[in-house]
């Protein structure tokens, strides 16, 4: 770390919130589409649509397997459900829920069947709005990830170390020698925003800059805390918020979270939810403090 420059992300990143506008509708705060969960994986699905609509989505819309359904209408009845076979992805169903989003975000809890690599093809193909990709749809391109650099949009990833690893191609522990170093790296060479998940996390632009947390504990380390910044940064994309700004505001606001969250639950106790739930006293200056 010490090798490479960076910028620290404070409080003071809280400028590029969006502003609320008093005559506005859902439609005026973005359409977010969440294609996450898998069998037996509905709460990664729940976490990012949820962390979307906290972050202050207008509309979430959750693409996801079709067992999820009943599930997902009773843990987050404010999204709109698109349900698929696993056996035979309908591309026509998410044709349309591609059309309707001005953003998106897939990955969380996705898993590796066959559909995944169908699904992630057909996203990069005709998704060319803000896209955030995560977790097992990081793990689905690992080994095509110059389809990144041929993509025709904004992209933000959002890899913990193991998952960069297999991204990247080097071993876990050269990249902890030097996370902002690889972070920006890899924004660099593959044309997107990397937000490179470590304690501290570090965000790498395009230009090769090199950004890194300030805000976040040990807490936070537990199953469904990377779903929560997905769904947040996808809910800040939804309101406009440009795709750099929207990531180092998300990690900056997840992270706080984390620490609002570790104060009144203790840090044993954390789970991913509590992040969601301290998410508004986060976004509020009155409730944070420079780090």
């Amino acid at each position: 770390m010490a090798g490479t420059e960076y910028t620290n992300i404070g409080e003071q990143i809280l400028e590029k919130l969006p502003v609320r506008k008093a005559r506005s509708n859902k439609g005026t705060y973005g359409k977010a589409l969440c294609a996450a969960g898998s069998l037996n994986m509905a709460g990664a699905a729940y976490l990012c649509g949820y962390g979307a609509y906290r972050a202050g989505a207008g509309l979430v819309r959750l693409y996801t397997p079709k067992e999820n359904r009943v599930i997902l209408q009773e843990l987050l009845p404010e999204a709109i459900l698109t349900t698929f076979d696993r056996e035979a992805l309908d591309q026509s169903t998410l044709r349309e829920a591609l059309n309707w989003a001005s953003v998106a975000a897939v990955g969380p809890g996705i898993g590796n069947e066959a559909w995944v690599s169908e699904l992630m093809e057909q996203i990069l193909s005709d998704f060319h709005k803000p896209l955030v990709i995560d977790a097992d749809g990081l793990n689905a391109i690992a080994k095509h990830r110059e389809r990144l650099k041929e993509h025709q949009g904004e992209i933000i990833v959002t890899p913990h170390v193991g998952e960069f690893s297999r991204l990247s191609g080097q071993p876990i522990d050269v990249i902890l020698k030097d996370v902002p170093y690889w972070a920006s790296w890899f924004a660099k060479e593959y044309h997107c925003i990397c937000v490179l998940k470590d304690a501290p996390s570090a965000v790498g632009a395009m230009d090769g800059t090199c950004y890194v947390n300030t805000t976040g504990n040990h807490g936070m380390s537990t199953g469904g805390s990377g779903d929560v910044l997905t769904g947040i940064i996808t809910g800040l994309l939804g309101q406009k918020v440009a795709p750099l700004d929207a990531a180092l505001l998300g990690v900056w606001l997840h992270g706080r979270a984390g620490d609002l969250a570790a104060q009144a639950e203790g840090a044993y106790g954390m789970m991913a939810r509590h992040l969601i739930q301290y998410l508004p006293q986060a976004m509020t200056t009155e409730n944070t403090t420079r780090r």
